[in-house]
């Protein structure tokens, strides 16, 4: 066997069959690198102990959770307007291209966020987590584009798995950089090496966007509505209604992704009001990406034996099961068990919802419900870690929030199981069959 026919051989393991879904899924890698250094391990520790160190910790915390909920509220309104623009315009590849640009520059200005400088700091994370959270919108648009539904949810677990393989890698990288600063030339020490991770996330992100700029082909555009008002969100949201199943399948995820991104983005900030070190919080974080790299794989096996709405459930149990135990939390050694248990849940339950809701959709908008989609992602950025603000500066107690966290997980989960998969993909393979005949 040749060398080319080995690597499609180990592509087609990984569910990336063709060129354009490895090139997809290589975004995932790009952008995950922005979720492991910036958002979930160096740059909350940074903000806390050298940007916001003259805060007083609920102040700091308060605030962070704030910028992220501002910056991811943005996207949430805007969302179902941009989508419906890409879709109607055909730019969805050049919307995701900017708002990579924005994001990618957001986070290289971190690098000049030193010792007191937190409205810099904040304002230039809040539209990093613009720049993320919208971009993604038309990435994961593109998915119905480049797989079939029967291979959605490969394609879509492979992106997830390269994703935590890309940022697991990086971050490794930039722990190293933080450890040693001299062996690279940072002659600075740990806040220069801390500050040049931040940056060269940034280069990360753009450079790996490139295999989609080049090689995943834009989908046609779908000719606007006589009458229609251009972007309405009343439209959009008629328009979803007519497709029942991906509606409820919205409404359950705008729910229990609350609970998801609430744990990502505020579990090094609780690991260090708990007073564990640094690094046990980093080295969990690791924990996760490497645990999630075979465990986004299980989930894609799993969902071919039980269905996908099934093993999503399966994972919401667990993520419950995770709050839980959280709350009475006290040592390094639970910090770790928690870890493992997110790693092994929290990539399959994502991929898989993302696959989920693609496959109860019609192609031809898939930018536009994807838009609504992102509502459900980013409005569960702004509500989860808001109300994890509110209680912390009401209450003064982290551990009262993450108890709060289990209830998105049942409810969620009780939505989901109303889901009618194999209906609702149906009536949307029959809209792209009468799109195609039209």
């Amino acid at each position: 066997m040749s060398p080319a026919s080995k690597s499609t051989s180990l592509w087609a393991k990984l569910g990336l069959e063709t060129k354009q879904q490895r090139a997809w899924a290589l975004y995932d890698w790009a952008n995950s690198a922005f979720m492991t250094t910036v958002v979930a391990a160096v740059f909350p520790i940074y903000f806390k102990q050298v940007v916001a160190a003259d805060l007083d910790p609920a102040t700091a915390q308060g605030r962070y959770a704030a910028a992220t909920a501002i910056g991811l509220a943005a996207i949430a309104i805007t969302a179902p307007l941009l989508g419906r623009v890409a879709d109607r315009f055909g730019l969805r590849k050049v919307l995701l291209f900017g708002f990579t640009l924005l994001g990618a520059l957001a986070t290289g200005a971190l690098f000049w966020a030193d010792a007191g400088d937190v409205n810099l700091a904040l304002i230039a994370f809040g539209l990093a987590n613009l720049g993320a959270g919208a971009a993604v919108v038309f990435y994961d648009s593109l998915l119905p584009h480049v797989a079939t539904t029967d291979q959605m949810d490969r394609v879509s677990t492979g992106g997830f798995a390269l994703g935590y393989l890309g940022g697991g890698l990086l971050l490794a990288l930039h722990l190293d950089w933080i450890s040693n600063p001299e062996r690279y030339g940072l002659g600075g020490g740990e806040h220069l090496a801390i500050r040049a991770a931040l940056l060269s996330v940034g280069v990360w992100w753009l450079l790996f966007t490139i295999p989609l700029m080049r090689r995943v082909a834009e989908p046609p555009k779908v000719a606007a509505v006589a009458g229609a008002s251009l972007g309405s969100i009343r439209e959009t949201l008629a328009e979803i209604r007519r497709f029942p199943e991906a509606f409820k399948m919205l409404v359950a995820f705008l729910i229990y992704n609350d609970g998801i991104l609430t744990i990502i983005r505020m579990a090094a900030l609780f690991g260090a009001s708990m007073g564990l070190e640094d690094s046990v919080m980093i080295q969990a974080l690791l924990l996760v990406q490497f645990i999630g790299l075979p465990a986004a794989f299980l989930f894609g096996a799993l969902a071919k034996k039980i269905g996908s709405k099934r093993a999503v459930i399966g994972a919401l149990a667990v993520y419950c099961f995770v709050t839980i135990l959280a709350s009475e939390m006290s040592t390094s050694f639970h910090f770790y068990a928690l870890a493992t248990l997110v790693g092994c849940v929290q990539g399959g339950s994502q991929a898989l919802s993302r696959s989920l809701f693609g496959s109860l959709i019609p192609r031809k908008k898939s930018a536009e419900f994807f838009g609504f989609f992102a509502v459900g992602e980013k409005f569960a950025g702004v509500l989860g870690p808001g109300l994890y603000a509110i209680i912390v500066f009401s209450t003064g107690d982290d551990r009262t929030a993450i108890r709060w966290i289990a209830a998105f997980f049942v409810v969620g989960a009780m939505l989901l199981s109303r889901v009618d998969v194999e209906a609702g993909r149906k009536v949307a393979r029959a809209a792209d069959k009468a799109d195609a005949a039209s």
